[in-house]
This record gives C-alpha cells, structure tokens and sequence, in this order.
C-alpha cells in the first residue's frame, strides 16, 4: 500500500513539474504582449486622459472598446499599460478630459478637449481606423500620442 502511495506521488510530483515546465516556455505570443502607452505636454494636469483600444475596424466606428485604461496625469505627462494583447491589428483613441466630467465635451462638431490617436495622423473630421492601425506581434510596443 505504501509501495502504491509513493508512485502515485511520484508521478503528480512529476506532472506539476513538467506543467511548470511547459508554461514557462510559452511564446510571449502565447500569453499576449504589453502595449505601453506615452503622452507628453499635456496643456494642464487637471482630469485624467481616457485610452480607448479597438480590435478592429468595425470596433473602432461602433465605439466598442477591447480594452481601455485611464491615465493620471503627473508633470503634465501620463502613461498607461495594455497588458496580454494577443497578436491582430489595433487601435487607440485617447482624449484629456480636463473637466473630470467622464466624456469628452464638444461645442457643436468641435471638440472642447485635446484628444489623440495611435500613428498620430493629422486630419480634418473625426479619426479613422486605417491611418492609426497597428500591428501586435511577438514583442511589447511603446507607442506615444500627441495632443
């Protein structure tokens, strides 16, 4: 009985050794990658900025976030983290809400409130998925938005 006991043991020990073993070797892929993200001279430190990433393109005009994150704003600066992204194509919108009202505010069609998107594109009307695309491989990205 005894003699059972211990190459039960034995064997559990060895699959939780070899387990250990297999999830240490998973590609970053595998867990997913961590896009950290930067801006920098932002105009006061009231508010926090809100970080907006989309999946896709129909995501990204639906407004139906994959993940967002909120940033205090310290220095005039602020940085986030999305962390375990799988591999695709992304975007981020981003926009300093100064007022602490939790949207951002317009007068009329002009936004009140600076805001950003990932590639940093310059255009008349609101952003576009295409030019602030992005690809997630393998490796963590660093990416910074400008107001």
């Amino acid at each position: 009985m005894i003699r059972i006991i211990i190459i039960l043991l034995t064997s559990l020990l060895s699959l939780l050794v070899n387990a250990q073993a297999i999830q240490q070797k998973l590609p970053v892929s595998e867990a997913g990658i961590t896009i950290k993200v930067r801006i920098q001279n932002i105009s006061t430190n009231k508010g926090k900025v809100y970080f907006s990433l989309f999946n896709s393109k129909e995501s990204f005009y639906e407004k139906k976030s994959f993940a967002i994150a909120i940033g205090e704003i310290k220095e005039n600066n602020t940085e986030i983290s999305f962390q375990n992204i799988p591999k695709g194509i992304y975007a981020i919108t981003c926009f300093h809400d100064a007022n602490d009202n939790k949207k951002m505010d317009f007068d009329g069609f002009m936004p009140l409130e600076d805001y950003g998107v990932s590639n940093n594109p310059r255009s008349m009307g609101p952003p576009q998925f295409e030019p602030a695309k992005f690809e997630v491989g393998e490796t963590d990205l660093e990416i910074e938005i400008k107001f």
